[in-house]
């Protein structure tokens, strides 16, 4: 059904439906149809698409129009059924003449490219598309040929992507179009072939990838564009600590997910100092304040230019001091982090990268490395927790001879496990004292600790709230049908309503929330640990390289469970049970659950959770 739009007359409404090209290369094009068509004045009509794509517009006549067309097309509304011309930010928007429309022949608006975002350093699309600009709603002004003769689509550009291949539905309405904006924002952020930032540079960045990829391959088994992508990165460094110290987490999820080992084996040199281990002190920790950070260590980090240098970034953007913008919080997104040369949040990303190492040198029948690569990770872990933990506050300090504590510093060694078992309860209540004080990029390492740690409830609230604009529903709320680069404008005065890495509830529902994860390299097992308490019921397709995993999940007044798991024929798995005190029944039959875990065979598997008497 399409919306019918009180007050003006809507004198042509359509299905969504949309025709797909596939080409070699791995983009389509898609002819979307619009959703409504509101008659404004006899030569003016404004179109609302239903939802925001990279493209432009198609247009066919059945009559001549000599005169010229005035299209408007943008993202954003300044009133009903009228385009803001001034949306702010780098929200798009653009007006275009179109000359004269010949009978029966179809016509592709020429759009105005941006300058910034064409030229280089931003990823260079095919020259199919043309240029293209994301847009969700138009407006044509001087049309003077019956609307009913005219065919008008959007034509939307993206990488491939299967619609079909995942859903999600549940008891919660917000968690369901959380859901449906993110896992679009996944689709039409695909235009460029590689995971970009967002339209004002469309350039890939390590961090805004890495949560891209997570949550692609939570709505799709196309593993083709992250690979792509983290090829890219190899020889195309960006200079913030963090994001290189996501290099090596980009090539890790592409091995479990895929369970294909050539990347690793063809960049294990490369990724070694990508994890910034040469630039380890005496006792482990590293910094980039440290004479190490030469011309040769930025070559060797894939640096054209070596007289780059790296800069610790904690979150985005910056505090007020640091960027000259006027912003609703003048430590940024921050939260007062006191960057120190020896920081916690630096440090803990190195950790991640010595564990993650470790596993990788292991695969590779590298026994030496892997075993280094261990020693090491203890050695910082002990460091981190020695010298930038305060135990007589329970929490961690923001780094080396820095009394302040803020929520980076915390939720970072929570999400990467760096905490000692004793202190997570200190921890976890600073966490939860904090809110969310930090960016939609930083939220991600909030909810992945938090649900680590069996947090639910509150890792729930913090998604599905809607009381303030510090949240994914600010976004819906404001019209926007993909995810942000900030929370709001007020927050980064820049931003765009295109950013992938703003998409943290998508992987979270189907890793964390549904407990959804390769077991296995490439899917061959699948652990399913779910943390579904604050919900009544949910449904989940989770796609993978061996078949479509289907779920569903339904609790029951006595406060007992059940769970339908459908595996694909060639994979087996594990279901973790969180909850203590309950009996286990698989397709009926009691069970021996004293581990915690009851296995999954291929097909069908019913799981009952019964409440103990």
């Amino acid at each position: 059904m399409c919306d019918v739009l009180p007050g003006i007359l809507v004198i042509a409404c359509f299905a969504l439906s949309i025709s797909a090209s596939a080409q070699n290369d791995g983009f389509e094009s898609s002819m979307i149809k619009p959703r409504v068509i509101v008659r404004v004045s006899d030569t003016h009509y404004f179109i609302d698409f239903g939802k925001a794509f990279f493209g432009t517009i198609w247009i066919r006549s059945k009559k001549q129009q000599g005169d010229s067309l005035i299209i408007h097309l943008g993202e954003k509304l300044s009133s009903k059924h009228v385009i803001d011309r001034n949306p702010g930010g780098t929200i798009r928007y653009q007006r275009n003449a179109l000359p004269y429309l010949e009978a029966n022949t179809p016509v592709l608006l020429s759009l105005r490219p941006d300058k910034r975002n064409t030229s280089p350093p931003a990823i260079a699309l095919p020259d199919r598309p043309g240029v293209v600009m994301p847009f969700r709603y138009c407006e044509i002004e001087n049309l003077k040929i019956p609307i009913g003769d005219i065919e008008i689509v959007q034509k939307a550009f993206h990488y491939t992507f299967h619609d079909r291949a995942s859903s999600f539905t549940s008891s919660d309405t917000v968690l369901n179009a959380l859901w449906d904006l993110c896992k679009h924002t996944i689709k039409a952020s695909s235009f460029a072939g590689v995971y970009v930032d967002g339209d004002r540079e469309r350039i890939p960045y390590e961090a805004d990838a890495f949560i891209n990829q997570l949550s692609h391959y939570s709505v799709d088994s196309v593993y083709s564009i992250a690979r792509k992508t983290n090829e890219y990165f190899i020889n195309h460094p960006t200079w913030p600590t963090e994001w290189q110290l996501h290099t090596v987490m980009l090539f890790y999820y592409d091995y479990w997910y895929t369970g294909d080992v050539t990347a690793l084996e063809k960049h294990y040199e490369v990724l070694k100092k990508k994890t910034l281990m040469g630039l380890a002190r005496e006792d482990g920790l590293i910094s980039t304040h440290s004479e190490k950070v030469n011309d040769e260590f930025m070559g060797q980090l894939g640096f054209e230019n070596q007289k780059a240098r790296l800069n610790d970034i904690v979150d985005w953007p910056p505090a007020q001091k640091d960027t000259g913008w006027k912003l609703a919080t003048a430590e940024g997104e921050r939260d007062g982090y006191e960057l120190v040369a020896i920081n916690t949040v630096v440090n803990s990303f190195y950790y991640r990268n010595l564990v993650i190492m470790e596993e990788i040198a292991g695969v590779l029948g590298k026994k030496e490395d892997s075993v280094a690569y261990m020693k090491e990770s203890i050695r910082v872990k002990n460091t981190v927790n020695d010298k930038l933990f305060d135990k007589k506050r329970g929490v961690y300090r923001d780094g080396e001879n820095s009394d302040h504590a803020s929520l980076h510093a915390n939720m970072l060694p929570l999400a990467f496990d760096l905490v000692p078992e004793e202190y997570v309860s200190s921890v976890l209540k600073f966490i939860q004292s904090r809110g969310m004080a930090c960016s939609v990029y930083g939220a991600q390492y909030l909810l992945d600790g938090l649900y680590r740690q069996h947090q639910s409830k509150y890792a729930f609230q913090l998604m599905v709230d809607t009381s303030h604009d510090r949240t994914w529903w600010n976004m819906i709320k404001q019209g926007s049908t993909m995810t942000w680069e900030a929370w709001d404008v007020k927050y980064k005065p820049n931003l765009d309503w295109n950013h992938a890495w703003g998409t943290a509830p998508l992987n979270i529902i189907t890793r964390y929330m549904w407990g959804i994860t390769p077991a296995r390299p490439g899917f061959t097992k699948v652990t399913v640990a779910p943390q579904l308490d604050e919900l009544e019921f949910s449904v989940i397709d989770v796609p993978t390289g061996k078949g479509v995993i289907h779920a569903e999940y339904k609790r029951h007044k006595n406060g007992s469970g059940s769970y339908t798991i459908h595996l694909p024929d060639n994979m087996d798995g594990e279901f973790v049970i969180h909850r203590p005190g309950v009996n286990v029944y698989l397709n009926k039959q009691r069970v021996d659950s004293k581990r915690g875990v009851v296995r999954l065979r291929p097909g069908k598997n019913i799981i009952e959770l019964k409440t103990q008497p």
